[in-house]
């Protein structure tokens, strides 16, 4: 995928050696969380400080995080080639989405991406590890990513390649549109509601977060390249519940949906719009 080279005036960017996480909660994340974890810690998207934040943590207001005094954020998104392509990612989602939101006459506020630079590290939701794969917290607005795990989803599929890393960054910017819009709340209050559709629930915020990031490459068709595309559904198949437990969870416990369920909410997005995506979680 041809993306514009970043400009660090368009982006949040740090590190997690940097001063991050300041707002973190020390031992906020419960064992329910830790279970999870050990059952999908290698899916991009498990996003374990989501099922653990409250949603009080969640500031729908919160200003957005610039990088901490002393960090350069050039020398961060040019360190290496992963790096550098986040950047870009990031820049291209920045933009895109700012339009989207635009066009609907909404405020878009841009996340803060922090990169592991440590085995464990603090966020706004509490302790996080590399081990937990590339994730989002809501509770300040960040996302976390260790470039690694781009060497670990190519084996995963089979295929590698930028648009399957850049499917892990948009999932990712999926989930902090579903924060500024409010719908990660009424998820929240659903399942404390009804604890016992919380998986599901679980399962289709997780399949909107791909469909946005569905919506993003359509929305940057010219820019894909042969071979795009089947990048993102291989990378899609290679991290379902079902593939990676290779069927040892039962559908109940599923947390992000199985293989063919989020190729299919990757090719929605890509077909249609954000409000294709919105209607995952609406049923309507």
């Amino acid at each position: 995928m041809r993306l514009n080279p970043f400009d660090t005036s368009n982006i949040n960017v740090g590190t997690t050696g940097g001063g991050g996480g300041g707002r973190g909660r020390a031992g906020s994340i419960g064992c329910g969380t830790i279970v999870i974890a050990a059952i999908g810690y290698l899916v991009f998207g498990l996003d374990p400080f989501q099922t653990a934040a409250t949603v009080e943590g969640i500031q729908q207001q919160g200003q957005v995080q610039q990088a901490p005094m002393g960090e350069d954020e050039q020398a961060i998104c040019t360190s290496n080639q992963y790096a550098t392509e986040t950047c870009n990612g990031l820049q291209s989602l920045n933009q895109t989405w700012a339009g989207i939101f635009a066009d609907q006459g909404a405020q878009f506020e841009q996340p803060m991406l922090r990169f592991a630079t440590e085995q464990r590290f603090n966020t706004g939701c509490g302790p996080g590890s590399v081990g937990m794969g590339p994730f989002y917290c809501p509770a300040d607005r960040t996302i976390y990513i260790d470039v690694s795990f781009y060497d670990q989803l190519g084996r995963m599929s089979g295929r590698g390649g930028d648009f399957a890393r850049y499917y892990v960054i948009a999932h990712e910017f999926g989930h902090h549109v579903q924060t500024i819009t409010g719908i990660s709340e009424q998820i929240r209050s659903a399942q404390q509601q009804d604890p016992r559709r919380a998986n599901q629930l679980q399962v289709l915020m997780e399949l909107q977060a791909d469909c946005y990031a569905g919506v993003w490459a359509g929305k940057n068709r010219n820019l894909i390249e042969p071979g795009d595309i089947e990048e993102g559904m291989a990378a899609a198949a290679a991290i379902g519940d079902d593939t990676l437990t290779q069927g040892r969870v039962s559908p109940e416990n599923f947390t992000h949906g199985t293989s063919r369920q989020r190729s299919q909410a990757l090719q929605l997005g890509l077909q249609g719009d954000d409000l294709a995506c919105d209607r995952i979680v609406t049923g309507s």
